[in-house]
């Protein structure tokens, strides 16, 4: 499973680049605005750091004004998607957008149906929101292990990734990952709590203690 990470920050960014682990960036306009800065200023900063997929939303609201901006966005670098919230304008932008070429990354995804629209459409990417799933009752895997299990069904539909996002804990990441989805946008705190573990700080500092009580303490 690749991972991205879910953020706009550029310090987090490069902290989680030099794991060796990223596969690529999400942002969208909450994550941007926290910057105080705007989309393609921000996004051709993340360009330089890593070189993978790096996702760039569109604040437009309809099909024509989508396929502008998205134009737009596209050329900045190659790396760059263009990510759209899904509704019927959305659609039809992703149609135009990717038979220019242009990948697309459909996101606040919330049931398997608006998934498989979206991939017929041409989408690049589907980012099904797990967690604001759960967050209404539902159970966000189910949804994810029913949208992989459709665009499987179809060799038409391969193409299509799918991204788990709205990720609230480790134990998504580890789902998705049983489940076989092609990658996970993953926020920086989650990344953090995934490298970390009680035991593991344990059988650190045990073996720190019992090294230096016979080699003095350590440098």
């Amino acid at each position: 499973m690749k991972i991205f990470i879910d953020t706009a920050n550029l310090d987090m960014i490069r902290e989680i680049n030099s794991w060796g682990i990223l596969d690529g960036v999400t942002t969208n306009p909450s994550l941007i605005a926290k910057e105080n800065t705007d989309t393609p200023t921000r996004v051709r900063e993340i360009a330089k750091i890593v070189d993978g997929p790096i996702s760039a939303e569109c604040m437009a609201t309809d099909w024509e004004q989508m396929v502008t901006e998205g134009e737009k966005l596209a050329a900045i670098h190659p790396n760059i998607n263009v990510k759209l919230p899904m509704c019927v304008d959305s659609l039809k932008a992703t149609k135009i957008l990717a038979d220019k070429g242009i990948r697309v990354n459909m996101t606040l995804i919330f049931s398997s149906s608006q998934a498989l629209l979206a991939a017929k459409a041409g989408a690049r990417y589907v980012s099904p929101f797990i967690g604001r799933l759960d967050d209404i009752g539902a159970h966000g895997t189910d949804t994810l292990a029913e949208i992989l299990q459709i665009l499987r069904n179809y060799d038409q539909l391969s193409d299509t990734e799918v991204i788990a996002a709205s990720i609230r804990n480790p134990t998504h990441v580890l789902e998705a990952a049983e489940l076989g989805c092609d990658i996970a946008t993953i926020p920086y705190n989650i990344l953090k709590l995934m490298v970390s573990h009680p035991k593991t700080d344990e059988g650190i500092a045990k073996f720190k203690a019992d090294y230096e009580k016979v080699n003095g303490p350590s440098q």
